[in-house]
């Protein structure tokens, strides 16, 4: 059985690998997401200027769970509307070292859905 601090360690070696082969440009910048037991979090972040354009997560919008696809659907949603807003069409996806199914890619269907293109 692989513990908890181990798996977020191989997640961590992951993440480094992926973030080793993209990174936001003002142009596109990157899309963001963590996800923890009882949360979900996505930031859109320009890596040239090292700065956060627009964020979202379950804590934010003071949902009441943040561990589940509803949730991470409505993440997904808000931050690509807060995206085109601020005039972002273009993102890199960037899925945080997490496997692409679940409620990763529920929030990544629901950004598409919403807007953004990647």
């Amino acid at each position: 059985m692989i513990t908890l601090t181990k798996r977020n360690a191989i997640r961590k070696r992951i993440h480094a690998r992926i973030r080793a082969k993209l990174a936001g440009t003002a142009e596109r910048p990157r899309l963001n997401v963590y996800r923890s037991v009882g949360h979900i979090y996505a930031q859109v972040i320009d890596d040239q200027k090292g700065e956060t354009l627009v964020s979202a997560s379950t804590l934010a919008a003071k949902m009441k769970t943040g561990g589940n696809l509803a949730a991470a659907k409505e993440v997904g949603k808000t931050v690509a509307e807060l995206a085109v807003a601020k005039g972002v069409k273009k993102v890199v996806f960037d899925r945080g070292g997490y496997l692409y199914h679940g409620r990763i890619k529920a929030l990544a269907d629901a950004a598409r859905e919403a807007g953004l293109e990647f």
